[in-house]
């Protein structure tokens, strides 16, 4: 029997091991991150941001105590990633959590500073209640603040807190152009994008027809839409723009599509079609059609009946499969409805064409002019094609080393104004700011942008794989119980028989 000094002696050993262990965590602290998307890893991005920061910035997290489990998570979330912004700041971010509930004053405070209070359902002692809390963080550096009025739940800590501090450290700006006229939407039908892109750039409308010249402090130009014809001359100041170093994002198709009337059309022919054509990269005249598309609702009658149903539309794609680049780093889906493709041209080799978006590998093409029929049957004979090119990036334009980054859809980032405003699908803007990032030479914040997933496509399953699934997870577990049950069986038995022989080892 173990006598009871060693006894002793043993939890003394493992009491002071537990508390030198805390000891070293408390100044040795790191996150292990099995996570697919490393989203509790921070990005080479911020580390960079908060390394560099010249002047301090305070953190003040105001968030309500004993909030429900499903959102008591968040505050812990937040404090862990602060923990870790103030370890890389070097003394540059000071943090505290506040709670306001212990007061009016606090309250007041964290409202006039731009958080704002939610109502939430809790139940205590069996009754439903409705409770206010605070979840929002307030940052500020000299006489600057940034608020993020709610944190998430599940949503990008990182994004929301790197990017407010990227607006506080950020001196001056670099300028990104609109381009306006020729039909474009103004600069208000993109308030999704411009809120976006303003983290870094300063967005302002430009027109090409009102100088002799394109400025080249503008970091990249944005042209998105256009519809009328445009004058030879203005290709010519792209062209001298591009040539000494200039960046452009074009968004274009050069199809027009209605969903409402079912009419298919070619686009007006403008000019951009033959002058991206000079630069190898050739506008198809058909609509892309796609297996994997968005599903539209429509009402059917059957005798008395109105019945809602959801039927695809393979003019709308959903676009999952993308070429491995920083443009397209942490992309889901992005939708392209109406769209058209691309083909190469390779004459040029001072150019580098690099497709960055496809089609699935069932896909075709429709004819314009034609007529969308919403009730048609698609089958597999109407997707004989694979892969399609429905975005590229074009470098080495020009003795600069411009660069360009087209799109075969003239729609998929406008918010539209008034009334007809809608949401943009996130991705759409990611990929939007993405290259505009990437064209802009700042393509640290691009993995950043898209680190909290958006939207998650299932993959596709073969029948006899999911038959498999299926009844796998239901026998196997059997089978193995059995298994072991058998093995166990079997070492009685043989110790019962050394036993019988009088062995007893």
């Amino acid at each position: 029997m173990m006598k009871k000094t060693t006894i002793i002696t043993q939890l003394l050993i493992v009491v002071a091991i537990i508390v030198v262990a805390n000891l070293i965590s408390r100044n040795m602290y790191f996150r292990i991150d099995f996570t697919e998307d490393q989203r509790y890893t921070l990005s080479k991005a911020t580390r960079d941001i908060l390394k560099d920061l010249d002047e301090v910035i305070t953190v003040k997290a105001y968030f309500t105590e004993n909030l429900p489990a499903q959102l008591a998570f968040v505050q812990n979330d937040l404090r862990d990633q602060l923990v870790e912004y103030e370890d890389l700041a070097g003394g540059n971010l000071i943090f505290e959590f506040i709670n306001p509930s212990e007061s009016d004053e606090l309250k007041q405070e964290a409202i006039q500073s731009g958080v704002a209070p939610l109502s939430i359902n809790v139940v205590e002692n069996d009754q439903q209640q409705q409770i206010q809390a605070f979840l929002g963080v307030v940052l500020k550096s000299g006489d600057n603040t940034e608020a993020i009025p709610v944190v998430q739940p599940n949503g990008g800590i990182e994004y929301d807190l790197t990017m407010a501090i990227k607006k506080l450290a950020i001196q001056d700006k670099p300028k990104i152009g609109m381009i306006s006229g020729y039909g474009s939407p103004g600069l208000s039908a993109f308030p999704q994008l411009v809120e976006q892109l303003s983290v870094l750039y300063d967005v302002e409308e430009f027109s090409i027809a009102d100088t002799f010249s394109i400025p080249t402090f503008y970091r990249g130009l944005i042209w998105v839409a256009p519809k009328d014809t445009i004058a030879p001359i203005e290709f010519s100041k792209l062209d001298q723009y591009l040539n000494q170093g200039g960046k452009l994002f074009l968004s274009y198709s050069s199809v027009a599509g209605d969903l409402q009337q079912g009419a298919l059309q070619p686009a007006p022919n403008i000019g951009i079609k033959n002058w991206v054509a000079g630069k190898g990269l050739i506008f198809g005249n058909d609509f892309v059609i796609d297996q994997n598309c968005l599903p539209v609702t429509v009402q059917q009658r059957q005798g008395f009946l109105t019945i809602n149903s959801q039927v695809s539309v393979p003019l709308l794609p959903r676009v999952s499969n993308f070429e491995d680049h920083p443009i397209t780093e942490g992309l889901e889906q992005v939708l392209l409805p109406f769209v058209n493709a691309f083909t190469i041209n390779n004459s040029d080799t001072t150019l580098r064409i690099n497709p960055l978006a496809f089609t699935s590998a069932k896909s075709g093409t429709l004819p314009a002019p034609g007529y969308l029929d919403i009730q048609r049957k698609w089958t597999e004979a109407d997707f004989p094609m694979q892969e399609q090119i429905l975005a590229s990036s074009i470098e080495g334009i020009g003795a600069g080393n411009g660069a360009m980054v087209v799109i075969g859809n003239g729609d998929f980032i406008i918010n539209g104004e008034g009334q007809q405003a809608q949401r943009v699908n996130p991705d759409n803007l990611n990929f939007a700011s993405n290259a505009i990032d990437w064209l802009a030479d700042d393509t640290g914040l691009i993995s950043l942008r898209t680190k909290a997933i958006t939207s998650r496509t299932l993959d596709k399953v073969e029948d006899g794989t999911k038959n498999l699934l299926k009844y796998g997870n239901v026998f196997a577990p059997i089978l193995l119980i059995l298994i072991y049950a058998g093995i166990r069986k079997q070492i009685r038995n043989r110790r019962k028989q050394k036993w019988a022989q009088g062995n007893f080892a």
